[in-house]
């Protein structure tokens, strides 16, 4: 912010001004009023602290205004999550490992039977913990259903020992995991052809198109996953990743992953979007399809707020 003169027939007035930028090559002036005629420059400066709380207030609100992500979380809910934050940090310290095992397999058995679940895998919850605890094979189900259980709790378990940041062969590493003697040659791959999700009005990416949009993506977030709070990031990420869908199967449980690497890159709880919830969640990706993100963003911060466990 600075102090800007303005002269109207032949007297000044003074500002404390600041610019916003809201676009390509688009920018809005704030300014709030300081006095007008003859100024000294320390009283300038004076004014200027007085008003400063009331400027950068105003600067906030227009920058809400203009950039509907900064709107999309309410300033309760910044102040929640920041207090949540700090907590889970503190908690977290605190763990002994026969602790920690123990939450980590109740999160990871919860998080693969609704991730699955919500592909529309009929392996029950207890089924899930006895194939990756008890390495007992449930009757009835197929090679498929055991492997996607087995393949994602690996997946898992490499987004947790990964140190990078979020980028293409991270993604594509997790895929490939996840959809290990699945998808066979397409796992870990872009798909070559088009794919439809079921019962959604949007029509996923070409396969032509794939690799410009997922670029597009990856720029978003290396230019914006500190401008943003942190559930911004992955409710945007998570939308878009869903939208482009890159793979040809597995781009849901991929996405899901993704989103907790973002929340768990920026110290918050990973979260568990249970099968009971699918109607929401996917009332919630319609939503971003029209351009609304607060439906996703909304849940992420309800998962978030309901933690359990410290991993």
């Amino acid at each position: 912010m600075n102090i800007e003169v303005q002269e109207k027939n032949g007297r000044k007035y003074y500002y404390l001004a600041g610019n916003i930028r809201y676009g390509k090559g688009k920018w809005k002036k704030v300014r709030i009023y300081l006095g007008k005629g003859v100024i000294k420059k320390k009283q300038l400066e004076e004014l200027a602290n007085e008003k400063g709380k009331e400027f950068i207030k105003k600067l906030s609100e227009a920058r809400k205004n203009t950039d509907p992500l900064i709107a999309l979380i309410s300033e309760s809910h910044v102040n929640e999550l920041d207090k949540i934050k700090k907590k889970f940090k503190k908690e977290k310290s605190k763990l002994l490992y026969p602790q920690y095992k123990n939450y980590y397999e109740h999160f990871v058995s919860l998080f693969t039977y609704n991730t699955n679940a919500i592909e529309g895998s009929t392996v029950t919850l207890r089924e899930t913990a006895m194939i990756l605890f008890d390495k007992i094979v449930p009757e009835g189900k197929s090679i498929k259903e055991i492997n996607e259980v087995q393949n994602h709790k690996d997946a898992f378990d490499f987004m947790l020992n990964y140190k990078g940041d979020l980028n293409k062969p991270f993604i594509l590493k997790a895929h490939k995991i996840l959809t290990h003697n699945i998808l066979w040659k397409h796992a870990g791959v872009f798909r070559d052809v088009q794919v439809y999700v079921r019962g959604a009005e949007f029509m996923p990416a070409t396969p032509g198109n794939i690799e410009s949009e997922f670029k597009k993506m990856m720029l978003w977030y290396r230019r914006n996953k500190k401008k943003y709070h942190a559930v911004v990031v992955a409710a945007h990420m998570h939308h878009v990743f869903e939208s482009i869908h890159p793979f040809l199967d597995g781009n849901g449980r991929t996405g899901r992953l993704v989103l907790n690497f973002i929340l768990r890159k920026n110290g918050f709880p990973m979260i568990d979007i249970k099968y009971a919830d699918r109607s929401k969640y996917y009332a919630a990706l319609g939503e971003g399809n029209k351009g609304n993100l607060k439906p996703l963003a909304d849940l992420i911060i309800k998962y978030i707020t309901e933690y359990e466990v410290p991993i």
